[in-house]
């Protein structure tokens, strides 16, 4: 029976990348994105082009419902041996000004949706000869910020998720990946906001250079993949007190 690599947030961005790279590498493909992002067109784009299988669905990750009803669908109909946690928000902004829907759709994105479908679909992915699963963090993870707060916390929640996951399943079939990028260059607003902080424009990276390394990364079963060493670095060199209210600062300059 085929395998598939199941991909959340794949409308658009980094989620669109990966696909496109796993599909150069003649992967099948389930590519999970929100209503209304031309998700079944761009499938048909990739069967055509690469000449693999490519299966769209549409739903809002936001409802626990439709998270738990794609990994029931996806556990029936396919041999998942890939799984790629994408999907996710952030923001910034004053703790002050933001409603609770804020908060709650960092949570439900970047914490429950990645754990609660890896938790769901990891008897799958053991199933198959080999089982890989690579979680989005981010730089951020690494410490906190002011004016993003909840951000920063959910991607440390994902890394810790990630490391200590890959841990548990030594010895299985099954590794689990964790990327800890630097800004994208997924849309305009991205770059507006990059272009006022720290190193701006030259800490920014393509989504296909970014999904390269990443796919790379994964099959050589690399737990922490990094690809913006020198950013890496230095969060890493500078203690807390230092670097926490210099990247608060960077990130209050986003609200202007």
């Amino acid at each position: 029976m085929a395998q598939y690599a199941l991909i959340t947030g794949a409308g658009k961005g980094l989620g669109k990348a990966f696909a496109i790279e796993l599909s150069k590498r003649k992967i099948n493909t389930i590519l999970v994105s929100k209503p209304n992002h031309g998700l079944q067109h761009f499938c048909t784009i990739l069967k055509e082009k690469y000449e693999v299988d490519c299966v769209s669905y549409e739903t809002d990750l936001l409802i626990y419902e439709n998270l738990i009803s794609l990994a029931n669908w996806a556990n029936q109909h396919f041999d998942v041996f890939i799984l790629i946690n994408n999907v996710g928000t952030g923001g910034t902004n004053k703790m002050t000004d933001v409603d609770i829907e804020y908060i709650n759709k960092i949570i439900k994105l970047n914490i429950v949706t990645t754990s609660v479908l890896t938790h769901q679909l990891l008897p799958n992915l053991l199933k198959q000869p080999a089982g890989y699963i690579l979680n989005i963090a981010s730089l951020a993870a690494y410490l906190p910020i002011g004016f993003k707060t909840v951000y920063p916390a959910s991607k440390s929640f994902i890394y810790s998720f990630s490391r200590g996951l890959n841990q548990e399943l030594k010895g299985t079939n099954t590794s689990v990946s964790v990327v800890t990028p630097g800004p994208i260059n997924t849309n305009d607003g991205v770059v507006k906001r990059t272009n006022k902080g720290f190193f701006g424009k030259f800490m920014i990276l393509e989504p296909e250079v970014v999904a390269e390394i990443c796919i790379q990364k994964l099959f050589e079963k690399k737990v922490e993949i990094i690809v913006n060493p020198m950013i890496w670095l230095l969060i890493k060199i500078f203690p807390k007190w230092v670097k926490t209210p210099i990247m608060s600062r960077i990130a209050k300059r986003e609200l202007s």
